[in-house]
């Protein structure tokens, strides 16, 4: 299909075969820097945040010849308008100790929690397992800080240590052979 003469216009300059002149473009950019390009027909001046509540400006030359100067104001402070003084701040109050003033008879007093139970005993094999799991891996490492030979027999003591405590933990574990839990969900 041909070319029809509309759509050669749509081309940039350099396509139609007009070089453009990249020293006057630079050159025009340049002499622009720094300089506030004018606002467009119609538009409205900027205003800042804290002037946004107060009425519009009239228009130059609304009200007959006169022209207001407004002097310049004051540079607003930057940051929060509430400031503390050192030491004086929401971070350092500090709640009133409690009296038994403040209670009423309606009131029980403090809340003091009930002994927790004390722990179960183990028994003798559950301290060999866990003297096994802890003190094998213990034991290898006292023989390389201290710079024991390695025997054979240091070795099997201590790997062995670890794998039968470990192993005597893992079967020994309480399983929940119940059927008819359907899952680990809350228990009432």
């Amino acid at each position: 299909m041909a070319e029809h003469d509309s759509d050669r216009e749509d081309r940039e300059p350099e396509e139609k075969g007009v070089p453009i002149d990249e020293d006057a473009a630079w050159a025009a950019i340049v002499a622009g820097y720094g300089e506030e390009p004018t606002d467009p027909p119609g538009a409205r001046p900027f205003r800042s945040i804290e002037d946004l509540a107060l009425p519009d400006p009239e228009p130059a030359g609304g009200k007959g010849d006169e022209t207001k100067i407004e002097p310049p104001k004051p540079p607003k402070p930057l940051g929060s308008s509430i400031s503390f003084a050192p030491g004086v701040g929401p971070r350092d109050y500090t709640a009133p100790e409690p009296s038994e003033d403040d209670f009423d008879e309606g009131d029980e007093g403090h809340f003091l929690p009930p002994e927790p139970p004390p722990l179960p005993t183990a028994d003798t094999t559950a301290k060999f397992a866990w003297l096994g799991m802890i003190g094998g891996p213990l034991l290898l490492l006292l023989a390389v800080v201290f710079g024991w030979d390695m025997t054979w027999w240091l070795t099997t003591l201590g790997v062995g240590g670890f794998l039968g405590g470990c192993a005597t933990l893992v079967v020994r574990m309480k399983t929940d052979d119940d059927g008819d839990d359907p899952g680990r969900g809350a228990v009432v």
